[in-house]
């Protein structure tokens, strides 16, 4: 379950992503397809990327770590720092985008943030889908998987 759960969050991402991505590369992306993604951009860096890498940092990585593949998530642990780094600079450009700011500076400031996280992010999720999500399903028994689930989606 953790697995789906988790795949069906990159899936959507990875969506967004490609969605933002389209939009830049528009010339007049000023307009206001962009502000309508960046008001669900925002909100998606701010509660569900944290909540997904919080998710794995806290209930993952260590059993990772546990089972003899803390390499894997030490590695996506760093990317996780880059990509709240980037995130941290993103947010409140796509704040003001969304608010309807799109002077040609924040507009550049914006797209240059932008491009990076989704750059970083595709290279992410396709670690995470290839390498952790497969493992995640080995390493997890029925009971412990539910139990993740269940936590995962309450909190």
């Amino acid at each position: 379950q953790v697995s789906r759960m988790l795949d069906e969050e990159h899936r959507a991402n990875l969506e967004l992503l490609h969605r933002v991505e389209k939009a830049l590369a528009r010339p007049d992306a000023g307009d206001p397809e962009l502000a309508r993604l960046a008001r669900v951009l925002a909100p998606h860096i701010e509660q569900e990327l944290a909540h997904h890498f919080e998710f794995e940092e806290r209930e993952l990585f260590p059993r990772m770590a546990e089972a003899g593949d803390g390499d894997l998530g030490d590695l996506l642990a760093e990317e996780h720092v880059a990509i709240r780094s980037i995130a941290d600079e993103l947010l409140p450009l796509a704040r003001a985008m969304a608010a309807g700011a799109s002077d040609d500076a924040s507009l550049a400031a914006f797209r240059r943030a932008a491009l990076e996280i989704a750059e970083r992010l595709v290279g992410h999720i396709e670690k995470e889908t290839f390498a952790l999500l497969p493992l995640v399903h080995d390493l997890l028994d029925d009971d412990t998987d539910r139990d993740l689930a269940v936590a995962y989606a309450t909190c």
